[in-house]
């Protein structure tokens, strides 16, 4: 796979470019969609249960009295309600067959249409039917799966633009520090030109500009991999290839970072309750679930089906075949054990009673989700505001130890532990800024704040 650096150099990359890729061209979320298509083709597949069907056979008495033959050829129309059936068609017998045979027709056929209706077992639900609904709730089963998936690519891709961002800044702050020692170097040197320093202060400063150097190819190498990282998610709009986002698209600071209000937390746990998909994926396997339970109970009923015939001779016939004919019919038939529907009904009211302790539980771990994130999202906060505590008072230490240093109250090694201990303050500000971001991220992922109305392809 070709990766393609990004030409944009002018503008500053920012998350909703990088959302947006992920909801149009990232490879996973794109088969994710794909559920859809499987459950449709399911559905489908189960309407196929109620296809018009073409029954076509006959007869033939090889040896015996008779050497009568019979034909025909039927349509049947399975219906979507209550079970039954209505069919057509025609039939034609020949040769000498027995008056008593149903099969013989007059010399040029009969027209047969006739129903079939299951007054009891099958009446209400039938194995059909029960494919069907369930091939429809799979249609809405998709999407709380895709839902999921969704949420967690956001979530994910969210988590590695900020730490995309942070390397890049703590790759500047790298080299700030470096070309401090840099300067400094060379009024080193100088200095000892003049006899004004020591030699070994030089020295003391060219392995201070090692360290710092060896510290800005670390840094460059982070910045490297989180870039790699991110061009996962952010691809180009015509080919879906992975773009390594330029640092010149470094936007130069964080965005604001508000503190979330006390209040929202539980109108949030509501609103997650609503929207994560774990609770509408539960009560869509517990209707599944209900239709096998219906279907079990079916089975414990006894077949007791009706229908009606008529059929209506063609042409010449037979004196003791009447024009028209009508034969109703009737059947009863039980298993008298039905071992195998109670099992049914068993399984299926043990898995609807698990589901519901799923569904229960699931309420229960989505609030906590929820305050376990809003938790994260307080601490990360409060520790920012500490993190730039510590930077302003590193700086105002280090400004004195620079002005003693001008002075020759103190000496360089001294400034040096000064400007580390700058340099530190500051990454951990970058830091704790990254993770406050990325605990914001868990935190909508946890409400499902980023759900989209509606997923399409």
């Amino acid at each position: 796979m070709m990766l393609v650096s990004s030409f944009a150099a002018e503008k500053p990359l920012l998350l909703p470019e990088v959302l947006a890729s992920v909801q149009t061209q990232y490879p996973p979320y794109l088969a994710a969609l794909i559920e859809q298509d499987i459950a449709n083709g399911r559905v489908r597949q189960a309407m196929g249960s109620f296809d018009l069907n073409l029954n076509a056979g006959g007869t033939m008495n090889l040896a015996g009295y008779y050497d009568g033959q019979t034909g025909y050829a039927m349509l049947e129309q399975p219906l979507p309600f209550w079970g039954g059936s209505v069919y057509g068609g025609y039939r034609l017998s020949s040769g000498f067959l027995p008056n008593y045979n149903k099969d013989r027709t007059s010399v040029d056929g009969e027209g047969v249409l006739g129903f079939r209706i299951p007054l009891m077992r099958d009446g209400t639900i039938d194995r059909r039917r029960a494919s069907l609904w369930q091939a429809q709730i799979d249609q809405e089963l998709a999407d709380p799966i895709i839902l999921r998936q969704y949420l967690d690519f956001i979530r994910s891709a969210t988590i590695s633009y900020y730490t995309w961002l942070a390397a890049g800044q703590r790759l500047a702050l790298t080299e700030e520090l470096l070309r401090i020692a840099k300067d400094r170097d060379s009024a080193i040197a100088e200095q000892v030109k003049r006899g004004a320093s020591a030699p070994i202060v030089q020295v003391d400063n060219q392995r201070l500009v090692v360290s710092r150097e060896i510290a800005t190819v670390l840094a460059v190498r982070r910045f490297q991999a989180a870039s790699i990282e991110m061009s996962l998610f952010f691809r180009t709009q015509d080919k879906a290839e992975p773009i390594i986002a330029k640092r010149e698209r470094l936007p130069k600071a964080f965005p604001p970072h508000p503190r979330l209000d006390d209040s929202q937390l539980t109108a949030d746990i509501g609103k997650a309750a609503v929207f994560r998909p774990e609770i509408r994926r539960i009560e869509l396997l517990v209707e599944k679930t209900e239709i096998d339970r219906r279907l079990a109970k079916n089975n414990l009923l006894p077949n007791i089906d009706i229908g009606v015939e008529a059929g209506q001779s063609v042409g010449n016939r037979p004196k003791d075949l009447e024009q028209n004919e009508v034969e109703a019919k009737i059947e009863f038939k039980l298993p008298l054990q039905r071992r195998e529907a109670k099992g049914r009904v068993d399984v299926a009211d043990a898995l609807i009673e698990r589901l519901n302790n799923d569904k229960r539980f699931a309420r229960d771990r989505i609030a906590a989700d929820v305050r376990d994130a809003y938790s994260a999202v307080e601490a990360a906060y409060n520790a920012l505001k500490m993190t730039r505590r510590n930077v302003e008072l590193a700086r105002q230490l280090e400004a004195a130890e620079n002005e003693r240093l001008k002075q020759g109250a103190t000496d360089l090694l001294a400034l040096q532990i000064r400007e580390q201990a700058t340099f530190d303050g500051q990454v951990l500000e970058v830091e704790a800024q990254a993770d406050y971001f990325r605990a914001q991220a868990n935190y909508r992922a946890a409400i499902a704040a980023d759900a989209p109305a509606k997923l399409t392809r």
